[in-house]
């Protein structure tokens, strides 16, 4: 039964995240929302909703593991298993103007864990600064988009679900939003139960649970996303979804849960963890300033360095 749950609570979190941000960008174009600004914030918020309702429900279940594992084990994730298959699949181009804007943010960010991975622990004023930094970092990004040309972020937002042609009535926006909000929640409560159940029957720490079997299971709508914008060899956008994506995670995720329930930060984070994401965080910003693609041989180191991280994992539990 743990392993139905734990399967069904995937399914619901990867329907009810599509549902929620194909509802929401509906809603946001009949108020007239410019594409741009959907793209700013539903973009990064709904990608990273899965991540998000996991990591507060496993926070208010005293689970401080999956919660901030779930954000550092996605991260990774994002970086080595999902842009590594997309690229290994088709070549991923740089897109400067998105690496010069968001890259600074990342590595920002990335530091702001590390302080609170020191720190030991993830309390409400490290909520509040980082929920400060997304806004900051959302008008910061509307502001520099509005002026520059391209609009990446335009083209970011047609390409959402709910960016049809003809507009989706008002009601059938709001009950697919409200749905996909409900099935995130119910998927994150039996993910999260299933994980904690796992980890005691296994005699494994909730920590490694949620830096693999919950980071990757929050990741699967990105991954899914990826692959089949892989297959179509339209991989304009990985770079900068995976760059806002991981951004969002750390200010949002990690700011909203520590809003809501502060946790202490499991030491086994601090002892690797982080510094593998800080590492892949590190490799990617090489890789995208000293070419114009992520091209394959990279995305094999990527996919390479995943394995063995997880393999060490699976070692040493």
């Amino acid at each position: 039964m743990v392993y139905l749950t734990l399967l069904a609570g995937f399914v619901l979190l990867v329907a009810g995240g599509e549902s929620f941000v194909r509802g929401s960008v509906a809603i946001a174009r009949r108020f007239g929302m410019s594409p741009l600004l959907i793209g700013l914030t539903l973009m990064g918020f709904g990608t990273s909703l899965p991540e998000g309702v996991t990591s507060i429900q496993a926070a208010l279940d005293g689970a401080p593991g999956i919660a901030i594992g779930n954000v550092v084990g996605s991260n990774i994730a994002n970086i080595l298993l999902i842009l590594g298959v997309c690229a290994m699949i088709y070549p991923v181009p740089v897109n400067r103007s998105i690496l010069r804007r968001d890259g600074s943010v990342l590595v920002v960010a990335s530091l702001a864990m590390l302080a609170i991975v020191v720190i030991g622990t993830l309390g409400r004023i490290a909520g509040l600064v980082l929920v400060a930094a997304l806004i900051a970092y959302v008008v910061r990004s509307y502001l520099a988009e509005r002026r520059g040309p391209g609009a990446p972020q335009a083209e970011q937002a047609s390409q959402l679900p709910g960016g049809e042609a003809k507009p989706m009535a008002l009601w059938l926006a709001l009950l697919i939003t409200l749905a996909g909000l409900v099935l995130t929640v119910v998927g994150a409560r039996l993910l999260v139960s299933a994980a904690v159940e796992l980890a005691s029957a296994f005699g494994i720490s909730e920590t490694i649970i949620g830096l693999t079997v919950v980071a990757v299971g929050t990741s699967l709508p990105e991954l899914a996303t990826s692959i089949i914008a892989a297959i179509r060899r339209q991989t304009d956008l990985a770079l900068g979804n995976v760059i806002g994506s991981n951004i969002f995670n750390i200010f949002a995720i990690l700011g909203a849960t520590a809003l809501i329930a502060p946790i202490p930060v499991p030491p086994e984070i601090i002892r690797l963890d982080i510094w593998v994401m800080l590492g892949a965080t590190a490799a990617l910003l090489a890789f995208a300033y000293t070419g114009k693609k992520i091209v394959r041989w990279e995305a094999g180191a990527f996919l390479l360095a995943y394995v063995g991280y997880v393999g060490y994992l699976a070692l040493n539990v």
